[in-house]
């Protein structure tokens, strides 16, 4: 196989010279204003003035903030599938069929071709920061190993109007690998067609050429279940040419260690933000220094603090004005017709210039059925750091609300590693609850008030949460186990699956 290593050093040298003397502000401001131009002749252009609009301010003056709920009936469902010039010049080519995670529903989000472009470019930029820091890197010296879902995408109009085919987001990226890249990547077409997950993985694990793959990518939980397998088929590290691990889609840090076994020495992790709206951020320093903001891939951001979302005059934050230590919601408005498009999840910046910021969580994972006010970040760290303390690491958990009459509490669903010895359960409440009385003032409020009972744990035994997900249908690819349902009633449905 040639190795393409030298050419992407010279790409990388060329990117990483833009990035080092990038404004991103600057960068920012220019893509928006591109953004408004392209899509002044839309509907959606139309209604909101974007031929007299000229700057940010102006801008976010006359679009207001909306959801994907709100698109959808309003914009995108009364064309679908068929979207022209809806809310983006042109034909909508692609829907990525994106899980909701804590709402259950399938959300169909356009995806334009100048999205796939700018998706493409932005991981070009993630083997650019790699070569950066390791420039004896041969990642195109073998294949890159991605590992997705299914890449079968239905046609969704009649023939003669038109292919527009919607399905999982990777299975639109394949689609769209020029085909001169084709013999640098894997899984092939039949495989990666696939779309029964325990079938897939057995294929993969006979198929892959494992001394050739030198970049592995996909989503931890998964990445871990897959080199298991490769493990017992080819033993320790089961990819021994592997350089480079793209991890990405859930926190990493349940999984750092139990990966690091199947990892050879010299193979490096780095952290990716992507999402089915748009590629957010690439860590492009060492593991725990954030995530760079991507100023000129296809998207402007804006950052909402968390706490003034769904009042009536949100502070609509873009990177000139965002403020390190505070946990925004992210919006969203892209190269695929998404308009200050509330994303869903939640960040906190750890530096503005460039900007880097860490995932916080999920605007719908704040728990908060008694007044507690949890965040996605305190419930992991608190469970994580209780469950450290025993010695126990966690494989998957979910936590949701319990009510009993007038009160309640939390009942925390956790599937260790590896079998929990027996009367744990309870001493892992206790040390959890300790861990969040310090950590949230409200939640050690309304403990001491009575108004909250003590958590509750219940462990579950090894693989309990891939049982559960597969009979929902959403085992592998992109799908991630919710880890806050504040539902009740769907919380004490998925409790009792995984119970029984």
């Amino acid at each position: 196989m040639l190795d393409a290593t030298p050419l992407l050093h010279a790409l990388t040298r060329r990117r990483i010279a833009v990035l080092r003397r990038q404004d991103a502000a600057a960068a920012q401001a220019s893509l928006l204003r591109r953004l408004l131009r392209r899509a002044a002749g839309t509907r959606f252009g139309a209604r909101h003035g974007f031929a007299g609009l000229r700057d940010v301010a102006s801008y976010q003056a006359r679009v207001p903030l909306g959801d994907y709920e709100s698109f959808w009936r309003d914009w995108w469902q009364p064309a679908y599938p068929l979207l022209r010039n809806v809310t983006w010049p042109g034909r909508m080519p692609y829907f990525a069929l994106s899980s909701g995670t804590t709402s259950g529903r399938t959300k169909h989000i356009p995806v334009s071709r100048a999205m796939v472009r700018a998706n493409r470019a932005a991981a070009l930029d993630v083997l650019a920061w790699h070569l950066h820091h390791h420039p004896r890197s041969r990642v195109l010296g073998g294949l890159t190993f991605m590992l997705g879902g299914s890449t079968a995408l239905e046609r969704i109009v009649p023939k003669g109007q038109g292919n527009v085919r919607q399905g999982d987001l990777s299975g639109i990226a394949a689609v769209e690998v020029p085909s001169f890249l084709a013999p640098w990547t894997f899984p092939p077409r039949p495989l990666a067609l696939i779309e029964d997950w325990d079938r897939k993985l057995a294929a993969l694990a006979e198929a892959v050429p494992h001394d050739a793959v030198r970049v592995l990518s996909g989503t931890p939980s998964w990445l871990l279940i897959l080199l298991e397998r490769l493990a017992v088929r080819y033993g320790m590290p089961p990819l021994p040419g592997l350089e480079l691990l793209v991890h990405g889609g859930v926190a990493w840090a349940p999984y750092r260690e139990r990966l690091a076994p199947f990892l050879p020495a010299t193979c490096s992790t780095r952290e990716v933000y992507p999402a089915s709206e748009g590629f957010c951020a690439i860590a492009d320093g060492g593991s725990g220094e954030g995530l760079r903001l991507l100023a000129d891939r296809g998207v402007f951001w804006e950052f909402v603090p968390v706490g003034e979302l769904g009042t009536a005059a949100p502070t609509r934050h873009w990177v000139a004005t965002i403020e390190t230590g505070v946990e925004y919601a992210v919006v969203v408005t892209s190269c695929a017709g998404l308009w200050s498009y509330v994303l869903g999840d939640t960040v906190r910046f750890i530096s503005r210039a460039p900007p880097r910021l860490l995932v916080t969580g999920r605007t719908s994972y704040t728990l908060s059925a008694f007044g507690e006010h949890l965040s996605g970040e305190e419930i992991e760290a608190a469970l994580l750091g209780a469950a450290e303390s025993f010695g126990l690491a966690v494989a998957e958990y979910m936590v949701g609300p319990v009510f009993r009459d007038a009160r309640g509490g939390h009942r925390w669903l956790v599937e260790p590693a590896a079998t929990a010895p027996p009367g744990l359960a309870p001493r892992l409440a206790a040390a959890l609850d300790a861990s969040l009385v310090s950590r949230n003032d409200d939640y050690a409020a309304h403990r001491r008030g009575g108004q909250l009972d003590p958590p509750e744990v219940v462990l579950l035994p090894p693989g309990a949460f891939a049982g559960w997900m597969r009979a929902q249908g959403k085992l592998g690819g992109q799908h991630k186990v919710p880890r806050v349902l504040a539902d009740p009633e769907r919380f004490a449905a998925a409790a009792a699956a995984l119970a029984g």
